[in-house]
């Protein structure tokens, strides 16, 4: 009795656990598959080693904003500026405005308005 409840109960977190796993795999499609779709001089988001984007960027002709460890914040006027950097091989361009606003473009200042 004891074993059968401890194989339901783990066969029902590897369903939830594959659920999970599917939604994200899912969104991660959908938003890639929606990058391509992006407006011209938006600012890219070029996750993976620098050395790699920066590169990619530079094969792209795009023009790098900032790079960090694994993120390069790069633009270009081109329409096929994603495509462009793939095939360049970067491993995963992202809409950097939509990926957590990083937009390249430095802070706008907030007053208290009274």
């Amino acid at each position: 009795m004891i074993t059968d409840r401890r194989q339901r109960g783990g066969w029902r977190w590897g369903r939830i656990a594959g659920a999970v796993a599917l939604v994200i795999v899912g969104w991660l499609a959908a938003v890639v598959a929606l990058t391509f779709g992006s407006a011209t001089g938006k600012s890219m988001a070029i996750i993976g080693p620098p050395s790699q984007a920066l590169a990619a960027v530079a094969k792209a002709n795009g023009r790098i904003l900032v790079s960090n460890n694994y993120v390069t914040i790069a633009r270009s006027d081109d329409a096929d500026f994603v495509g462009r950097l793939y095939a360049a091989g970067a491993l995963l361009v992202l809409d950097a405005e939509q990926a957590g606003g990083c937009s390249g473009l430095p802070p706008k200042r907030f007053t208290a308005q009274l």
